[in-house]
């Protein structure tokens, strides 16, 4: 069996990882509370987010709450108003949001059982928030912002305890404040701007170490979670350290830290429960893509814009992580805000094309499908991708030993796999359509696929939709390959099938956005069919299109 059999047979079994299942959330001095949550939502579910982080404060932006490791008592009255302004909110995109909670003023000693019993109540209280005001959970910012919480120098009584017996008492806060959390909320999101990520080469350290670090009891207090949290619960690292990433590699390498090496910081007993609830996450600073390169917070975009090289640090990202990549700003804002240095300008003015590029990002099926709509067949590089004319010859890039253009329409190929015995037949049919007559048909064909092509420009982004029906058995898909200048097969990892998106009678619509990898010439569209037994099994395909995005 040729390579192209192999990937036919297998077309009903194979994928591309789908990033419209991980979530986009947007963090920043423009972070709405409750109240503006409520006043604004219709206007935010227009953006391409599924949450947002949300200030903790109640109307007029008073009581302020979001300091939750303090001695302040919260007054019942403010939080029910702060549940009332949620619970009326109803977002249809924006389901994803979360009550923003730091470990500040992070003065209160771990020996303190008076101040913990306050702050474990904050943490229950926002917990209870959450539940009651239908959002997934808490944002989690542990930074040092005036005390260092989990700083052993820091704290009061340092010169009366060891380090280890701070560490003991930071675990037992730590479950103390998770069995609140989980009693009060059992299928809770804490989503951490970071949790062990922060360490990065000083988990090889050994412990005395962390006597020393800022956060040398966040270890063990993230072990107190893990000590009593709910099997249900969902903990995120989200990797605030990613800022300054700009490649894969450094993606990769932190999500392999996240999930591996981290693990040295957590008790034996703790580590299935780390393993089993702790998901990667990754924070993008987007200040970063429009500092002059002055900034010490600059990331360089190359030969790239600014907004092309934060697209492929987002791809980066999305697929490195498990579920959450979080966009933190303060240049700007994404919707109407009290803060006035980010509500003077909107992101997208300062980046044009973000919002775009996000939606062609995180959604590519209906950003495609919204595009398709717009454009019309002006762009379209496939030849006769109306199937209006019948035979002829195939298209530059469509061509192999194996691949015969007799019975296929006008610049397709056809090709069936023998060692499967299909003996089908490709055919043009001018009176079925989908929007006119005229469409490609494969009949009684056990296991093949007609084959088109397009010229492609490396590191573009390309849309392609096909419109398909059929009657009896088989089952069908569609995949996008690529080719090199010579005619070559090329970047197999690459592939991608196309997703079934919408009907119209009887025809379906498969859409995608795909990029071409670099180093290729020809995309090859591959309209397969498995299964097919006699002639009364035929399939219809019709308004192929491939045209270019941003």
């Amino acid at each position: 069996m040729t390579m192209l059999g192999i990937i036919c047979v297998a077309a009903g079994v194979c994928g591309a990882a789908d990033l419209s299942e991980k979530k986009l959330i947007a963090v920043g001095w423009d972070m709405p509370n409750a109240e503006r949550l409520r006043a604004n939502y219709e206007l935010m579910d227009q953006l391409p987010f599924r949450g947002s982080s949300l200030r903790f404060t109640g109307r007029g932006n008073t009581p302020f709450l979001d300091f939750a490791h303090g001695r302040d008592e919260w007054k019942p009255e403010d939080i029910a108003q702060i549940i009332e302004d949620l619970a009326a909110a109803k977002p249809e995109r924006l389901t994803h949001n979360f009550l923003d909670i730091k470990a500040t003023p992070g003065d209160v000693d771990w020996f303190d059982d008076e101040g913990w019993a306050i702050i474990v109540d904050h943490w229950r209280t926002a917990a209870r928030v959450a539940k009651e005001g239908g959002i997934a959970g808490i944002l989690f910012d542990p930074e040092s912002y005036r005390n260092a919480q989990f700083g052993y120098k820091d704290q009061s009584q340092a010169d009366q305890h060891t380090f280890d017996e701070y560490r003991a008492m930071a675990r037992k806060r730590g479950g103390e404040v998770m069995a609140a959390v989980t009693e009060e909320h059992p299928d809770i999101t804490i989503l951490s701007l970071f949790m062990l990520s922060i360490f990065g080469p000083q988990i090889d350290q050994p412990t005395p170490a962390l006597a020393t670090s800022r956060y040398g009891l966040y270890p063990a207090f993230i072990d107190g979670w893990l000590d009593t949290v709910g099997e249900r619960v969902t903990l995120v690292d989200g990797c605030e350290s990613a800022y300054h990433y700009n490649s894969d590699v450094e993606h990769l390498a932190a999500a392999n830290l996240i999930r591996n090496r981290c693990q040295r910081l957590i008790s034996p007993e703790n580590r299935y429960r780390y393993r089993a609830q702790v998901q990667v996450g990754f924070g993008i600073y987007l200040d970063a893509y429009a500092n002059p390169p002055e900034s010490s917070w600059y990331i360089d975009p190359g030969d790239q814009t600014p907004v092309e090289r934060l697209e492929a640090n987002l791809i980066s990202a999305l697929n490195a992580a498990d579920e959450y990549v979080w966009l933190y700003g303060e240049q700007a804002s994404w919707w109407p805000s009290p803060h006035a240095r980010a509500d003077a300008v909107r992101w997208g003015e300062k980046l044009p094309g973000v919002e775009e590029m996000f939606w062609s990002v995180i959604e590519p099926t209906l950003y495609a499908a919204r595009l398709i709509e717009e454009t019309g067949d002006a762009e379209n590089l496939l030849q006769n991708a109306h199937f209006d004319a019948a035979e002829g010859e195939a298209a530059p890039g469509a061509e192999a030993a194996d691949w015969q253009t007799e019975g296929a329409p006008s610049g397709w190929s056809f090709w069936q796999s023998a060692a499967a015995g299909s003996e089908g037949n490709p055919g043009w049919d001018g009176a079925v359509g989908h929007d006119a007559p005229g469409s490609a048909t494969m009949t009684a064909v056990r296991s093949g696929c007609l084959i088109g092509s397009a010229e492609v420009t490396p590191g573009r982004r390309y849309a392609v939709s096909v419109w398909q029906r059929q009657t009896g058995e088989g089952h069908s898909s569609v995949r996008v390959r690529w080719k090199t200048e010579e005619n070559k097969w090329h970047a197999e990892h690459e592939d991608r099938f196309l997703t079934a998106h919408g009907t119209d009678g009887d025809w379906q619509q498969m859409i995608g956005v795909v990029s071409a990898p670099e180093g290729t010439k020809w995309l090859v569209i591959l309209l397969s069919m498995d299964g097919q037994q006699t002639e009364e099994d035929v399939a219809w395909w019709d308004d192929v299109k491939v045209f270019e995005v941003r």
